[in-house]
Order: structure tokens, then sequence, then C-alpha cells
């Protein structure tokens, strides 16, 4: 029989991705300081969240696989983080149109005291978004 699988994270979505795999987890997020360090690359900084969402989450869990990770959206050499408001929502929408802009996500994966730690990134173009486009996107239709 597997271990028990920790989800470390809020994500719906990598809820969701993990269920349609069909495989049975635990959802725990790790609560940690995510501000970005002062000249830190956006790729090291997903790195060293997965991680470190992973080390808080290590605590009392056995024999237990745990699983996190982080994303973050780079545009022009910087990470764009996650929206404050749905007026910076927008904002972020209309920099990315039209633009070609790279998302990094980083994985780690741990059972005991062994680590592993994976970043992908993909560069993604988006087309040129209207404003009726971006409102129904803002509202969820």
């Amino acid at each position: 029989m597997p271990p028990p699988l920790i989800l470390g994270s809020a994500s719906p979505r990598r809820a969701d991705l993990l269920a349609r795999l069909g495989l049975e987890f635990t959802v725990r997020a790790a609560d940690i300081d995510e501000t970005p360090r002062a000249g830190e690359h956006p790729r090291d900084y997903v790195k060293r969240l997965a991680g470190e969402k992973v080390l808080a989450l290590s605590t009392g869990t056995g024999d237990c696989l745990m699983l996190t990770a982080d994303t973050t959206v780079i545009l022009d050499g910087q990470s764009l983080g996650k929206p404050r408001d749905p007026g910076h929502a927008r904002a972020m929408l209309e920099a990315l149109s039209g633009r070609e802009h790279e998302v990094c996500t980083a994985v780690c994966l741990r059972r005991a005291a062994r680590s592993e730690l994976v970043c992908v990134c993909t560069k993604v173009e988006f087309a040129q978004l209207s404003p009726v486009l971006i409102d129904d996107y803002l509202s969820g239709d």
C-alpha cells in the first residue's frame, strides 16, 4: 500500500488535478512567509517557496508523501505575484495582453528525509485581450 499523500497547497486547481488523476490525498496548506527576497530571481523564488512549504509540513507527518508547489508569472523579468484586488487583476491582464511572458512552477516531493525539487518554465503568448473579454474573465463568466 502506498504511503498517504499530503498536498501542501490550498489551491483548488492543484487539488482538482490530483483528484482527476484518481489520487487520494489530504490537503494541508503550509503557512510560510511568501515575500520575495531582495534581488531574488523569480525562478529561485518559486523553488525556495516549494521547498520551504514542504519543510513546514514535515513535522509529524511520519511516512507520508508530501507534495508542494509554487507558480509565478514573469513579465519583463519581474514576478507579477498574486493580484491584490480586482483592479490589480485587471491591470495584470492588460499588461499581459498581446505579449509573451513566462510561467514558472516549482514542485517539491518529499518522503521522510528525501526531497526532489524540479522547476519548469514555459513561455506563454497572450492574444490581445479586449476590455469585454477581461471583464468576462474577471467576473467568472
